[in-house]
This record gives C-alpha cells, structure tokens and sequence, in this order.
C-alpha cells in the first residue's frame, strides 16, 4: 500500500464510516428529522446539569463513539465512575421517544450505579436491589418533561422488554434489560 491509499476496503465504505462518525458529534439542533436509519436520543442529567443529543445508531450499526458519550452522562454521579451501557437499553429508550413522538430530552434520574454506590442506596432507600442492573449498565431511571410517569410506565409494560419499576412518589420510571416483570 503507498502512502496515498486508504486503509478501507472501497470508497462506499470510507464514505458510511465518515457519516457515521460526523453524525455521533453534531447536536441534534444539527441533524435533520429523526429516521428510522438514524436513531437518536437526547438526554438532561438531574445531578450534574448535562445535556447530550447524539445519534447513536446509524443504518442499524451502532456508533460506539456516541455510546461512549452516553456511557459518560449516564455515569454514577457519586463517583464519576463510568460503565458501558447496554445498547439493548438505548434501543428500548429509542422505542418509547418513538412512541410518544417527543425531542425532549429523557431525564436521567440514576443510570450507572456502582457497588459502592448502590451498596450506600440500599443502606438508606427501600427498593434498591443487591445485584442491581444499574451496576451493569442495563438499567436507567428517568422522566420524560411534558409525560407523566404513569404514561411512559404504561408504555414501557407494553413493549415487554424488560424491567419496569414505577415509583409515582418520586416521580420516576425504572427500566432495564432484565427479565420482563413489571412492580
């Protein structure tokens, strides 16, 4: 190979990857309307104030630089701790943005948690599970702005893809990859 060639296969192939890679930085005000080829999700983390709108799927592939910046807002915000999370989870957030036909941001009540952490919850929080999914990045905690919590509850049962916990006092929808069962 000279020194001019590409290390890729064929054009076609450089040009998917160098869209894929632009799409995962620019802001969702950038892009244009949501398609099915490109998935996008848009989230506001209570604790620390973030925001972050990023393509994370482009033509079914999964962009693992934006993963990355997920993994990164949805870190445990008591140790700054980060732990990949789980694109099954994305997907599933991905289906209920769909669903209710919204750009707000999802609220990022918990997302990550690490033992220490969850350990500390569980000292002081009824409900906080030992092996819980948010220590291995399967998991989230959220509220969507302008929905109920009972709305995106509803929801998430429907789709039976996984754990919905509903916590109406604290104004806040649990969902994971886990087995399907709803509390």
């Amino acid at each position: 190979m000279n020194g001019n060639a590409l290390p890729f296969t064929n054009r076609r192939t450089f040009l998917k990857m160098s869209v894929s890679a632009a799409l995962s930085l620019l802001p969702i005000s950038a892009m244009a309307v949501q398609t099915p080829e490109h998935q996008i999700l848009s989230f506001y983390n209570i604790h620390t104030g973030e925001s972050l709108s990023t393509c994370y799927r482009s033509h079914g592939k999964l962009i693992h630089r934006a993963v990355g910046r997920i993994s990164t807002i949805m870190r445990d915000h008591r140790t700054g701790e980060i732990k990949p999370v789980d694109p099954d989870l994305l997907d599933l957030l991905h289906r209920i943005v769909m669903e209710i036909n919204t750009s707000e941001p999802i609220s990022i009540i918990s997302g990550y948690r690490s033992p220490e952490t969850n350990a500390a919850l569980r000292r002081v929080t009824r409900g906080v599970a030992k092996n819980s999914l948010h220590m291995k990045g399967r998991a989230i905690d959220i509220r969507v702005p302008g929905f109920r919590t009972e709305e995106i509850r509803e929801l998430a049962v429907d789709l039976h893809s996984g754990g919905v916990g509903y916590y109406p006092s604290s104004d806040f929808v649990h969902l994971d990859t886990g087995p399907v069962k709803v509390w």
